[in-house]
């Protein structure tokens, strides 16, 4: 990589279809902060399928040098548009990508699995932070034989400049979707996601058929670099929320200084399954008058009513200063499953009737304002 500022460890890895290799080979906790650097990287030759390449790709960069605590990215050229790239590539005429890499992201003891997926686009599928990809498996649609399958969306967990810093690759973040039979307990291929296992099961040199970019509601405001931005994210709803704090706070990016507040809220099931957890901890390590961060494990922490603890009842406990800063023009950013928001918007409903307002008013304010996020699935 022709990045100085960033040192890293190329590590040989067996490529072949042995699935279990490929599922598990990546271990983030094995990152290190300081003294020898170790980073788990595959890295991929795009002319000779090989994997082994010239140019190297870093899975999850989150190693950085002390000394150079931000990445130079290029091209900066990516900061000119004036407005989001929208839909450049469409279902009938995607745009044919390559897997550089698939990374295992979760512990053993996570209940699922999700993995960091790494698409080279070669510059030609831009995309602004917030945006998402639309991915078309590869196979005959069932219920329309002789079609392709259907658009499945993707938000993308990686700024512009991609995990490689030269705006030729995209990252996904992608949890794998299985269906086991409530009765026997088996589970049943034939209704698991055929997306999600296709790119969990991809190799590097496979090919991918990417549409877009899409979306605008995610979009990072950018108008004012010292704004406060409170991200509430749920599983993989991290992936967009990845995208703004890499801008933030690890590429050197001349256009944009960030120096407001990031407060990061994350949702999982333990401690094994939290996503980018050593990125999110330098920043928080490293810009601790920028970055607050938040997490709910369910399975391993009780709320104050002794129940299991969601994001909604992290939200309640700072729920004050929370609302003191969207009074204050905070935007506010929800991103997961949609089954998060009736328990989120109630917990705010509560907090807002308890400060003696009306949260139909206050949210329709937010959203006039546009300070209120919402992507979910």
């Amino acid at each position: 990589m022709a990045h100085s500022a960033v040192s890293q460890v190329s590590v040989a890895v067996p490529v072949g279809s042995d699935s279990s290799i490929r599922r598990s080979v990546f271990k983030p906790h094995t990152l290190s902060f300081c003294g020898t650097l170790r980073a788990p990287v595959l890295t991929l030759d795009l002319s000779t399928k090989n994997a082994r390449s010239k140019n190297l790709y870093t899975i999850c960069m989150s190693v950085q040098q002390a000394s150079a605590p931000k990445v130079s990215v290029s091209p900066l050229q990516l900061e000119d548009a004036k407005e989001p790239p929208l839909n450049t590539f469409k279902p009938k005429e995607p745009y044919t990508a390559t897997i550089v890499s698939v990374e295992r992201l979760v512990g053993p003891k996570a209940p699922g699995e999700v993995c960091h997926v790494v698409i080279d686009h070669g510059g030609n599928v831009p995309y602004w932070e917030g945006q998402s990809y639309g991915v078309i498996p590869p196979g005959e649609n069932p219920k329309k034989p002789g079609s392709p399958h259907n658009v499945r969306l993707y938000s993308i967990a990686s700024t512009r400049y991609g995990d490689s810093f030269d705006g030729n690759t995209a990252s996904l973040c992608v949890r794998r979707a299985l269906y086991y039979d409530p009765e026997t307990g088996k589970e049943d291929p034939s209704k698991s996601g055929v997306c999600s296992n296709f790119l969990c099961d991809a190799k590097p040199g496979d090919k991918v058929q990417i549409t877009g970019p899409s979306g605008k509601i995610m979009l990072l405001p950018e108008d004012n670099p010292n704004a406060t931005h409170i991200m509430i994210a749920t599983g993989t709803g991290i992936a967009p929320f990845r995208g703004y704090l890499r801008r933030m706070f690890m590429e050197s990016v001349p256009k944009y200084k960030f120096g407001g507040l990031a407060w990061l809220f994350l949702g999982v099931a333990n401690s094994d399954s939290l996503l980018y957890d050593d990125e999110f901890s330098k920043y928080l390590r490293d810009h601790p008058d920028n970055f607050r961060y938040d997490t709910a494990l369910s399975r391993e922490q009780k709320n104050k009513k002794g129940g299991k603890m969601y994001v909604q009842d992290k939200i309640e406990e700072y729920s004050n200063e929370i609302f003191k800063l969207l009074d204050g023009g905070a935007h506010i950013y929800f991103c997961g499953l949609k089954g998060m928001m009736p328990g989120i918007q109630g917990t705010l409903k509560r907090v807002a009737e308890e400060r003696g307002e009306s949260w139909e008013e206050k949210l329709s304010q937010l959203k006039k304002n546009k300070q209120w996020h919402v992507e979910v699935y």
